[in-house]
């Protein structure tokens, strides 16, 4: 057991204190380390981004006989990459500093099935399970069309199993949608935060829904005991889990391919800026290895968090981890990002993954509604508050000189720059709900200091 040291020698490193006081704070790596270096230094094989994007090439045929949404793209999940001019510019004006380069936005909020980042990797992992069962079970080889677990006899054999994990919401969501459809007895342990309509959904497709008085990281602890408890059941951890990481990581070679066909180039002197909303880091830390394996040097990655909940940040600044949480410092873990709601960060990514990460940046509840508002004025999109949070990170870059002249990003190189804000999710939100986001949002956006 970790030996925290005591508040006061947290509290005199001012990133901490700022932390403690839940002010918007941005850090940011001091010295490059190349993306190789960092990649083996991480420990993780890279050659699980291929096999994950294998798996779900095998998978296409299965996702679109059983998804409508996903019979555009003959089953492949993917979301659409768009540019946002007009929100780019609204957030300049209001910032009175113009941002160089173009401003996108990654749209996994409209990622087919359930709508949200998490889904790439809670996908994944369900796939994999499912496969490994099959096979050992002499009813599917991995150069089967993956259709062979309609069976009868497949659905028989995975009904004998149990799929568990712990969760804000989207994460089991999508879990709950993909492992119930396989034929898995689902259980799925939500915290406090999670949103009403997200378990009467999983309900209704007879997924096992238990609810916790408490955060995050007690909904993931109860999960796990349960599935200690009972061989059969195969328990996803968001905190720890290679598989659901493999999964969010695939993520980088599509990114690749999407922004070579709109003939956007990145290298050295085209920089790639990807702002992505963190929880308990899984997410956007697979994103990240797949970015860096991808794009190289060439891709910069910054978390961001809320400011009652910045556990990666507050982790990885003390070098502490998953051995402190934000509750240590004082705060509460409270935000209406429910799916940042995470009160102690996943070793996995801030321990291995550290010299990938290039910066932290965390926002307030206020802001991030406000950016929540913002958009679906400017470009007509609406997401839910925790994919906003991406938009704090821009301009939070354009003020740090020291990253800037590490790195550097000067004013020529940055005119070439691409920012891609990773919007988490949005599309399933029910429209009463959503329309009480938007106007929220609006009003917020008229109250909070921009200057």
């Amino acid at each position: 057991m970790i030996q925290l040291p005591d508040l006061e020698q947290l509290l005199a490193d001012p990133v901490v204190a700022a932390l403690a006081r839940a002010e918007e704070t941005a850090w940011f790596s001091e010295h490059p380390t190349p993306s190789a270096a960092g990649i083996e230094r991480s420990g993780i094989d890279p050659a699980i981004v291929a096999d994950a994007r294998a798996r779900f090439r095998r998978f296409a045929p299965w996702f679109a006989e059983r998804f409508e949404d996903t019979r555009p793209t003959h089953g492949i999940l993917e979301s659409p990459l768009v540019g946002i001019p007009a929100m780019q510019a609204e957030l300049s004006a209001r910032f009175g500093t113009e941002l160089p380069g173009k401003l996108w936005l990654k749209r996994d909020d409209s990622l087919p099935v359930s709508g949200s980042i998490k889904a790439r990797g809670g996908i994944h992992e369900v796939l994999q399970v499912a496969e490994r069962i099959a096979t050992e079970a002499g009813l599917m080889a991995e150069t089967d069309d993956a259709r062979v677990l309609m069976t009868p006899e497949a659905r028989d054999v995975l009904s004998a199993h149990g799929i568990a994990v712990g969760s804000t919401g989207n994460l089991g969501l999508s879990i709950g949608i993909v492992a119930s459809e396989l034929g898995f007895n689902t259980t799925v342990h939500m915290s406090m935060d999670a949103r009403t309509w997200k378990k009467e959904l999983l309900r209704a497709r007879g997924v096992t829904v238990v609810e916790h008085e408490g955060n995050f990281s007690d909904a993931v602890a109860a999960g796990r005991r349960t599935a200690q408890e009972d061989p059969s059941v195969w328990f996803v951890d968001d905190e720890a889990s290679l598989s659901l990481f493999a999964g969010y990581s695939a993520a980088g070679a599509r990114l690749a391919g999407q922004l070579a066909s709109l003939e956007v180039t990145v290298d050295e002197h085209h920089p790639l800026v990807v702002h992505l909303p963190c929880g308990v880091g899984g997410g956007p830390g697979g994103v990240t290895f797949g970015l860096k394996q991808a794009f190289g040097d060439a891709v910069h990655c910054i978390f961001v968090e809320p400011t009652h909940a910045p556990c990666m940040s507050l982790g990885v600044r003390t070098g502490l981890h998953d051995a402190i949480s934000v509750a240590d410092i004082g705060l509460d873990g409270l935000t209406a990002a429910d799916g940042l709601a995470v009160g102690r960060p996943s070793r996995l990514v801030g321990e291995h993954l550290q010299q990938l990460i290039d910066g932290y940046v965390t926002v307030t509840d206020e802001r991030m509604k406000a950016f929540q508002g913002l958009l679906h004025d400017t470009e007509g999109i609406d997401v839910e508050p925790s994919a906003a949070a991406g938009f704090a990170g821009p301009w939070r870059i354009l003020e740090n000189r020291d990253y800037l002249d590490a790195y550097g990003l000067t004013p020529e190189v940055l005119a070439n720059s691409t920012h891609i804000v990773w919007a988490t999710g949005g599309s399933m939100v029910p429209k009463e709900e959503m329309a009480g986001y938007v106007t929220e949002g609006q009003t917020m956006a008229g109250q909070v200091s921009w200057r």
